[in-house]
């Protein structure tokens, strides 16, 4: 849809510019917070099954992969201190405007996901990627708690693929049968809402 992407292309510089001291004094903050980059940087599966880079504030302390792919809990131990704050207020997210302003991602839209785990979708699930992949959507609203059920499950892994991937991906279908401009503005101004009121 062009309004959609006009929408991105727009908004996504007016974030940029607005928040750009903002974005700097968090730069600042991770740098003093523990070693490592400031971005974590992380290949995904985008629109029509293509993979690209994920932009994140890094919020976890370095070679934290090595333990497992999942965040179990808003106080897994590689979580740094100011990485618990970026958390909670999705503020590690903020960086996805560069993946917006370069096509790769959209402000709304199924959440992008690691390869790893789109090798289990089925043939139908492949449907989502139509749609360029988004920082908020139906799915994303629906788990924003995901990391605490991960953390109380008696096996995360095998959680997260046969039970919260599968129900995810119910949700990402339906944004697709229902998608709209004004859908989208629907659902920008409720994950405000709920990032806020957090």
């Amino acid at each position: 849809m062009i309004a959609k992407r006009c929408f991105d292309l727009v908004f996504s510089i007016i974030g940029f510019i607005l928040l750009a001291p903002f974005l700097l004094l968090i730069s600042i903050l991770i740098k003093l917070d523990s070693k490592g980059p400031i971005l974590f940087i992380q290949g995904r599966v985008g629109k029509n099954n293509k993979d690209f880079h994920i932009y994140k504030f890094r919020t976890m302390r370095i070679q934290s992969e090595t333990k497992g792919l999942l965040t179990l809990g808003n106080h897994d131990s590689r979580i740094t201190k100011i990485g618990y704050f970026l958390r909670r207020y999705k503020i590690d997210e903020f960086p996805q405007l560069i993946n917006i302003l370069k096509g790769d991602m959209s402000f709304v839209g199924p959440r992008p996901e690691l390869r790893y785990y789109v090798n289990f979708y089925t043939e139908d699930d492949m449907r989502i990627f139509v749609v360029r992949p988004g920082i908020t959507g139906l799915a994303s609203l629906k788990y924003r708690n995901e990391v605490e059920l991960l953390k109380a499950a008696e096996n995360p892994e095998e959680f997260f693929i046969k039970t919260i991937i599968p129900d995810k991906l119910k949700y990402n279908k339906e944004y697709i049968r229902s998608r709209s401009f004004v859908f989208d503005l629907k659902l920008i101004f409720i994950t405000i809402i709920k990032v806020v009121a957090k």
